[in-house]
């Protein structure tokens, strides 16, 4: 495999919405393809709703398992608003894959702030990158059985970014890492994902 020699991803989300599972399926892929791979996570105020973000590097050796600022090849975020606070943690020509997920934080909710439209959130991942994906993960994920799976739904879309991991060891982690009896949900939900992030013929 051609491989660069550190892949870095940031993982975004609202406590709750599925970040830290979707963390480690990015981590246990890693694994699955011969990377050594570090992971760290902030959970802050997850059990209440709170940004919750995970740190995951794939890379021949690894030292630490922090990305400093700019050095984000990949940012997947669960929530829209998410993606705005960890933009200066991309690279030039990173890639960017966001849900479509709205969760207005309490500063909107008291009518203090503004939740930006959509209009505004693709002007300002313009500004970053031209590697942008925005998927209808939580349409996608009710198509698929579970609004729930929102989540692998996102995993489906970067899976179809990473061209030298085949999309088997993506299924076979997501379906490793989720109860037996969704398992079926999830892979459909996976497939979504990634039908997402193929283009179109």
């Amino acid at each position: 495999m051609n491989r660069r020699k550190v892949i870095n991803f940031l993982i975004t989300g609202v406590g709750g919405q599925g970040a830290l599972l979707a963390s480690n399926v990015v981590a246990s892929v890693g694994v699955r393809a011969g990377y050594d791979v570090k992971k760290a996570e902030v959970h802050g105020m997850s059990q209440r709703g709170g940004s919750v973000h995970s740190h995951v590097r794939w890379g021949e050796k690894l030292d630490s398992p922090v990305i400093g600022r700019g050095e984000v090849d990949y940012l997947l975020a669960l929530e829209k608003l998410e993606v705005l606070r960890y933009l200066q943690m991309l690279r030039p020509g990173g890639t960017i894959v966001v849900g479509e997920l709205k969760i207005p934080p309490l500063t909107v909710s008291a009518g203090k702030d503004v939740y930006p439209d959509d209009e505004k959130v693709r002007r300002m991942l313009g500004q970053m990158t031209d590697d942008y994906y925005l998927v209808p993960t939580l349409t996608l994920a009710k198509e698929s059985g579970n609004a729930r799976a929102h989540n692998v739904v996102l995993l489906g879309t970067l899976s179809t970014l990473i061209h030298d991991i085949p999309s088997d060891i993506w299924l076979k982690v997501v379906e490793e890492r989720v109860p037996a009896r969704y398992v079926e949900v999830n892979r459909r939900a996976f497939e979504a994902g990634r039908r997402a992030g193929l283009p179109t013929e």
